[in-house]
């Protein structure tokens, strides 16, 4: 058999989502990282999917989209101890939420304002594996369009500051825990580790100081982090 992989861009927050539960579960899986220009081609094993990431474990079955992949792995690798609530109406109601919400606020808490957007794709330039030129285009040439065709319109829809955003959805999470220190209650469960890879993925930015001033989502992240090996 060969090693399990999983190929990953290192600023993707689905990635970040898989990466967080293969960490907690101390699996042995073997980081690719993608040229972010290149992803059809480094990528072309999945039959037009193209997009990060892919699992592929050690018997070479194939799996991609980052939710179904934490589920699959919790099943094969965990006994499906973290996704045990699947079919409970609080759980798949959250977990829905969590992906489209928290997936839709990363882009505004990080390009939402021209500054911003500049910081984040020179930061993304130096963390992703472009070529000598693509890489300077990135920097460069990428922020104005995350900012002024993606972002701003994102901002403007949504009505709130990027901050008040990831404010209110940090707040009505927490709020769901009913006195427990996770989600999933005593223990996290796989929505904690969805969540917590979409705001694990701003931690490279500095606008992740602006989730830091969430005193209880703050609290809930470094429970998480310890749970990683």
């Amino acid at each position: 058999m060969s090693q399990a992989t999983l190929h990953v861009l290192q600023t993707c927050p689905f990635s970040w989502k898989v990466r967080g539960l293969i960490e907690h579960l101390g699996l042995d899986v073997d980081e690719v990282q993608v040229n972010a220009m290149r992803t059809k081609k480094e990528l072309a094993f999945t039959n037009g999917w193209n997009k990060v990431p892919v699992f592929t474990d050690n018997d070479g079955e194939v799996v991609v989209d980052s939710t179904p992949i934490m589920v699959y792995i919790d099943e094969k690798y965990n006994d499906g101890v973290l996704s045990d609530n699947s079919g409970n109406e609080r759980y798949d109601s959250m977990l829905a939420h969590v992906d489209e919400a928290w997936k839709r606020a990363t882009i505004p808490i990080l390009y939402g304002s021209l500054g911003a957007a500049l910081s984040t794709t020179r930061r993304v330039s130096k963390l992703e594996k472009f070529g000598f030129i693509s890489r300077r285009l990135y920097a460069w040439a990428g922020f104005p369009i995350m900012w002024g065709i993606i972002a701003r319109k994102r901002v403007k829809k949504d009505g709130r500051t990027p901050k008040k955003l990831w404010h209110d959805l940090l707040t009505e999470y927490t709020s769901s825990f009913d006195g427990h220190a996770y989600f999933g209650g005593v223990e996290p469960n796989l929505v904690d580790f969805a969540a917590f890879g979409y705001m694990r993925s701003i931690s490279p930015f500095k606008q992740f100081k602006l989730l830091e001033e969430h005193e209880l989502g703050m609290k809930w992240y470094k429970s998480m982090e310890r749970q990683l090996k």
